[in-house]
């Protein structure tokens, strides 16, 4: 009987080219093929379970995000025995930002794993950084926590994790201004305002005022991603004067 009819107890031949694909990422052979198989459905197939729940890698990511931020706080606390608990939190901030969860999910080109039916347009900024997440989980529900631990520490740490350019990195551009704006009594004020133009997905402008000047300019598909491209454009606006 082929492997992978033991394992999922139904076989077909997108099923074993699937299969593979997973064993070359992981360096292992899945045991139960379906949870990557839900690590990489999208919402938008609207696709239901056999009790008719939702079947997407949505809660996959709740849990991937859970282990990811556990693993790599084991690791700041072991690796940094003098940092109080605001340092480790920033730290591991840092690590598991959206941005740097994008690169990854990037580098591994998790995109192509989505199910084709699934549409592009409705994918959004962080669809490589919500597959990573996803993936995870799936690796936590497949092979335990020790392997997942493995897998990040050698996809995620050691070639990606570089503590001493993480201690000078900005995590949050829009919380550094907040609290650089605070200390030297200015007035900070994120004006957001929908933006939808031509995209078929919605997008946010932000204008972003210090003392009543405009500063910068953001737009994304989510609030939070166009206040953090405002701030970002202002930081560097004022950097000199921020530094000195």
């Amino acid at each position: 009987m082929n492997f992978i009819r033991k394992i999922t107890g139904s076989y077909s031949e997108k099923d074993e080219e699937f299969f593979i694909l997973m064993k070359n990422i992981l360096g292992y052979k899945p045991k139960n093929i379906a949870f990557y198989q839900e690590a990489f459905t999208h919402s938008s197939l609207r696709k239901t379970n056999e009790q008719g729940f939702p079947l997407n890698y949505e809660r996959l990511e709740f849990l991937g995000d859970a282990i990811l931020g556990s693993v790599i706080a084991n690791y700041l606390y072991k690796k940094l025995p003098t940092a109080d608990e605001g340092t480790l939190t920033q730290m591991r901030s840092k690590i598991v930002s959206r941005e740097h969860l994008n690169e990854l999910g990037r580098d591994l080109a998790l995109k192509k794993f989505v199910d084709g039916s699934a549409s592009n347009q409705t994918f959004g900024d962080n669809i490589y950084g919500n597959l990573f997440e996803a993936f995870i989980g799936a690796i936590h529900l497949d092979k335990g926590y020790s392997f997942c631990e493995k897998f990040i520490y050698r996809n995620v740490i050691e070639p990606y994790v570089d503590l001493e350019r993480l201690v000078g990195k900005i995590s949050s551009y829009k919380s550094f201004l907040i609290e650089w704006c605070q200390k030297n009594k200015k007035k900070i004020k994120y004006q957001i305002y929908e933006d939808t133009g031509n995209d078929v997905i919605k997008h946010f402008s932000v204008k972003l005022s210090i003392d009543d000047q405009l500063l910068a300019k953001g737009r994304a598909t989510s609030k939070k991603k166009a206040e953090e491209i405002a701030s970002k454009r202002a930081y560097y606006k004022l950097r000199n004067q921020i530094e000195h």
